[in-house]
């Protein structure tokens, strides 16, 4: 690990723990640095943590002044932070279900929001039983239990619904007309070849690396999927049209699955 990023997360569940006391049972760092893809000056951090019961209006506000990028300054694009309880993330649910999250940082939007019955739709709800589900397989376990006891797996039926809200949420993003290069489209492809893959194989992992698998498959997009590897690692983007095409492509072999 990154030894600014191992540094953070020391720090961070340092001051959570003096927020929360015995009430903070677990914490977990998900996304790109527990699948061992966390890229200096381009990757998040991605925080989960799991409380013992429900939190105080007054204990949420503390918690987002000791941990926002100001109070605790985050080395990477920025910090997205959720807070569960334990009940919660050991549940399966495919709701948000989260008791207040952060999204803080130098290149980030800052924002809160105060619990998951107030994460707006057309925001995408997907996202927690998606991270979930990433954490209950690969969650690196910073404090408590390890990852997969405290985090339960999706069914299937909830795993496939919540693929294809996330694919749809981001083909209704706009994209530049034509076939030229779009920013972003590298992700957009990579971030689909990572949920065929966790449909088809069962195992969640980095978008690069599910890229690869699918080339050595050989995927009929493949050379769609190799620009888009070669994107990040600093080569001009796939267009957006075609990234949507793929998108749409993956999106519907994921509904025949089901």
């Amino acid at each position: 690990m990154d030894t600014d990023v191992r540094r953070y997360l020391a720090d961070l569940v340092a001051a959570a723990r003096d927020v929360l006391c015995d009430d903070l049972v677990g914490a977990y760092a998900a996304g790109s640095v527990a699948l061992g893809a966390y890229q200096v000056g381009r990757s998040d951090i991605d925080v989960a943590l799991v409380c013992a019961d429900a939190l105080a209006d007054g204990r949420k506000r503390e918690l987002v002044a000791r941990l926002r990028h100001e109070a605790l300054p985050c080395p990477a694009r920025g910090l997205e932070l959720v807070v569960y309880r334990r009940a919660v993330a050991g549940a399966g649910t495919p709701d948000p279900g989260f008791e207040v999250e952060l999204n803080t940082g130098a290149r980030m939007p800052f924002r809160v929001t105060w619990s998951g019955d107030e994460r707006p739709a057309a925001d995408g709800r997907f996202w927690y039983g998606l991270d979930r589900s990433i954490l209950h397989q690969d969650g690196l376990c910073l404090l408590g239990p390890p990852a997969v006891e405290m985090f339960a797996g999706l069914a299937p039926a909830d795993l496939r619904r919540l693929l294809v809200e996330a694919l749809t949420w981001w083909l209704a993003l706009p994209t530049p007309p034509g076939d030229e290069p779009a920013a972003g489209a590298e992700d957009a492809v990579l971030g689909a070849c990572r949920s065929l893959v966790r449909c088809r194989d069962g195992v969640w992992l980095p978008k690069v690396a599910a890229g690869r698998r699918l080339v050595e498959l050989g995927h009929p997009g493949t050379a769609l999927i190799e620009r888009a590897i070669d994107a990040r690692l600093g080569g001009p983007p796939p267009g957006g049209r075609e990234a949507r095409d793929f998108q749409r492509g993956v999106r519907d072999e994921i509904r025949a699955a089901g």
